[in-house]
């Protein structure tokens, strides 16, 4: 991805996640200079609750950029000082453009106003349907035959900037929320170097996103992961896949909580008289048949125990049995 249209333009970045990582390593094999990235602070994680850098900071050391860490850029703010840093540092990069992606803090005006020729943020939906912070995951779980990237540029609004690519892809019976990202940070990367590289020839056409269509995909909660087996097959297998690999879809069995990682519908079948939603109807090596809100069974493929591996229904099923009639999603007791 070089080429001559990248020769002598300074673009900062800001981002934090893989997601993000994945652009800034398109931006630096298509010959961009990058003078200054900025990143979240280092947050603890693992079993240690040891400090992390992001995976942006990590990729920016190991390429020898300067990285700043403000927990705020609002200069009235919280953490002034920490955004008058960060002023200084973007004002000192004589910078033509600044890419975003996944940053996780609001930029205020005189971030937008600060490249010359504004920033330029990834956003992995097709404006203006899933604005906001976890599109991936929601177009999954609304059943969307089709995600996609948009390059934005951006302005004060969420996610409202004028569009400047944007192009789609499908989205497949099997596709989980890890495998989509994979597919969309990759597609990012692409096309945030090639709007860059239009950009500095003065080619970019901006265009106004429609009124109609706007949808927000809201932060995902932990308590969202909980299983409501009264839900229609369907939707509960579209949950299972947006939740993967986090929160994780949820559910219990026998007082113990249980995490579910792939699944299936199944055909309506004959049930026992007295069967509710939630009861396990049948099991057997290819995985567990678990009775819905609609009549239709869901078949379990993939599960794990708190503390334990995620594992085929079959290997599963030896540690820890599931006998039909067991009734998935009652609380779980107090100890």
């Amino acid at each position: 991805m070089s080429g001559a249209p990248a020769a002598g333009l300074r673009v900062a970045f800001a981002g934090t996640p893989e997601f993000a990582r994945v652009a800034l390593d398109a931006l630096l094999a298509a010959g961009f200079e990058v003078p200054l990235v900025l990143t979240q602070p280092d947050r603890p994680a693992g079993r240690g609750m040891k400090l992390q850098a992001s995976p942006v900071k990590q990729l920016a050391l190991a390429r020898g950029i300067s990285v700043a860490q403000p927990r705020s850029l609002r200069l009235d703010g919280r953490w002034p000082q920490d955004a008058a840093a960060a002023r200084a540092a973007l004002q000192a990069a004589r910078l033509d453009a600044m890419v975003v992606a996944a940053y996780g803090l609001i930029l205020p005006q005189w971030v937008l106003d600060t490249p010359r020729l504004g920033c330029l943020n990834i956003h992995a939906s097709l404006l203006p349907r899933w604005r906001g912070a976890a599109p991936i995951h929601r177009a999954i779980e609304a059943g969307d035959a089709a995600t996609g990237v948009t390059i934005m540029q951006m302005d004060a609004g969420l996610d409202t900037g004028d569009m400047l690519l944007r192009e789609a892809v499908p989205i497949g019976p099997g596709d989980t929320t890890a495998t989509l990202h994979d597919t969309l940070a990759a597609l990012g990367g692409r096309l945030v170097v090639q709007a860059l590289q239009q950009a500095a020839r003065g080619a970019l056409a901006p265009v106004p996103q429609p009124d109609e269509g706007v949808t927000y995909a809201h932060k995902i909660e932990k308590a969202e992961a909980a299983i409501d087996w009264c839900a229609p097959a369907a939707q509960i297998a579209r949950r299972v896949r947006a939740f993967d690999p986090f929160p994780g879809a949820s559910t219990t069995a026998a007082g113990e909580p249980l995490k579910l990682w792939a699944c299936a519908p199944e055909p309506e079948a004959a049930l026992q008289p007295g069967s509710v939603p939630g009861s396990v109807v049948s099991v057997g090596d290819a995985g567990v048949d678990v009775l819905c809100g609609d009549g239709r069974l869901l078949r379990l493929t993939e599960l794990q125990r708190a503390g334990g591996r995620r594992l085929a229904a079959r290997d599963f099923l030896r540690g820890f049995p599931l006998p039909v009639g067991t009734v998935l999603g009652e609380p779980v007791a107090e100890p």
